[in-house]
């Protein structure tokens, strides 16, 4: 039985890439083709869920994801659609190098920070600067920090950004601006690291929590 296109879906003859084309000729074709089975089966689709979704043929999206033919801008917005990621994610470049950061257990770099006077030990476990890894945008940064018997309580630490804080051993009292806040394993605590903020009450020992503060562009983080 011969499958037919959907005339929406179909394509000038001289649209149909040649298999002898250099692959750095239809570079465009392959990137596409790559994201949308990618997307496709990081999703559990099969070829004919997602066809029938965006309104293709099983062979037209068979084409489109081994290279084989331009795929029309409607056909892209369709694939899109049914994929429920935005256009412009079928056209990243998945070839591209991003950043990641591997720290192994008890192997992050101990940096001083603003509690460091105050016998506040801090981790650093990784740190981005901007997107993929460039100064121009926001600076991500998580650390582990260590509270114990030498520890002191300071609640005036105030910097820019957004931080998040989230308990995994150990109990305090943490302030932010007027409020205190109960601290114990599995609670978070997101804020605006302009208000005035810190620990007042260190009521079990040692105190272990992640504060992961994302700063914007170009500001100190000292």
């Amino acid at each position: 039985m011969t499958e037919h296109t959907d005339p929406a879906d179909a394509v000038p003859d001289h649209e149909i890439t040649d298999p002898t084309t250099p692959v750095e000729d239809r570079s465009i074709e392959v990137g596409l083709g790559h994201r949308v089975r990618a997307l496709r089966t990081s999703r559990g689709m099969s070829v004919a869920a997602l066809s029938e979704r965006a309104g293709l043929s099983k062979a037209m999206l068979s084409k489109i994801e081994n290279a084989q033919t331009s795929c029309s801008l409607t056909s892209v917005a369709n694939l899109a659609a049914a994929l429920d990621v935005p256009v412009a994610t079928l056209f990243r470049d998945s070839t591209v190098e991003r950043p990641v950061a591997y720290t192994p257990a008890g192997k992050g770099t101990i940096i001083n920070g603003r509690g460091t006077r105050h016998n506040h030990i801090y981790e650093l476990l990784g740190s981005f600067r901007g997107h993929g890894g460039t100064a121009s945008g926001p600076h991500l940064e998580p650390v582990l920090v260590t509270l114990n018997d030498r520890s002191e309580t300071y609640p005036r630490f105030q910097h820019p950004g957004t931080e998040v804080l989230y308990m995994l051993d150990g109990d305090m009292t943490y302030r932010y601006q007027e409020t205190d806040y109960r601290l114990r394993p599995g609670d978070a605590l997101l804020l605006d690291g302009e208000g005035v903020h810190g620990p007042t009450e260190l009521n079990e020992l040692p105190i272990r929590f992640l504060a992961i503060t994302a700063y914007p562009a170009d500001s100190p983080q000292d």
